[in-house]
């Protein structure tokens, strides 16, 4: 029976990379999303296409009630969840702290950090020992903001990326004897349409020369590190914060 993976914001960018390789590899895969149903069903579409096992599952990780409703469904429809991949996530228009709003703020933290509680907690309840589980592995999306700053355009997005890195650390260390390995990525400057998101469509292009490799990664780059920490080439791997950046 394949191994279940969840993808969060699996329709497009890294997370739609990472649902590929992840099929590839193997596994059952449930591809979240929020509201663009025609990328999720092309993920499932290329997925199947391949001989792989995929459906889409649409959700806003913010919201509790719409994440235990898709956790419900990949229960229905694939069976035991044994993998995560907190990879929903938003930016906003580069602005200074004094010019951000609350409002903002606060999005920020629901879909990039309670999303990735919430997930979590889900997963745990179907993967712990505890919980009758057979364990598995969860991967969390942070970023080499949590690191950087990223002064002037998105200190809010780099604050929420570091409580993601904090809960990485001590959820790793809460749940390592229950048979369930917590990791975390932070990928650096990758060609993926979220810096468009953010109004800076060229962000890549223009910020290569800071990176010691002198170029951008790609989405694909990203999925190969987080599908080897959900697989048991990592087994003594949990509590890493694995910088994919270019030496960034």
């Amino acid at each position: 029976m394949s191994k279940v993976v969840l993808v969060t914001g699996g329709s497009r960018g890294i997370g739609a990379a990472t649902a590929l390789l992840a099929a590839q590899q193997g596994y059952a895969v449930a591809v979240n999303y929020t509201a663009n149903s025609l990328a999720a069903d092309e993920v499932v579409r290329q997925i199947r296409a391949g001989g792989g096992q995929a459906v889409a599952v649409q959700a806003d990780v913010a919201d509790e009630a719409q994440v235990l409703g898709m956790f419900a469904k990949i229960d229905a429809k694939l069976g035991r969840l044994s993998a995560l991949v907190n990879n929903a996530g938003v930016v906003d228009v580069s602005a200074r702290v004094e010019d951000m709003s609350v409002a903002r703020w606060k999005r920020m933290f629901d879909i990039n950090v309670i999303g990735t509680l919430l997930c979590a907690r889900e997963a745990v309840r179907r993967m712990s020992h505890r919980h009758g589980g057979e364990g598995g592995a969860i991967v969390n999306v942070s970023s080499a903001a949590a690191r950087l700053g990223s002064p002037g355009q998105y200190v809010d997005y780099a604050a929420a990326k570091g409580a993601v890195d904090a809960f990485t650390i001590g959820l790793a260390k809460e749940v390592a004897a229950e048979g369930i390995r917590v990791n975390a990525v932070r990928p650096g400057l990758i060609e993926t349409d979220i810096h468009a998101s953010g109004g800076l469509p060229d962000r890549v292009r223009d910020l290569a020369h800071q990176v010691p490799m002198q170029r951008g990664g790609s989405a694909e780059e990203v999925a190969q590190a987080i599908v080897w920490l959900l697989s048991d080439a990592a087994s003594y791997t949990t509590m890493s914060l694995l910088d994919v950046s270019g030496g960034r």
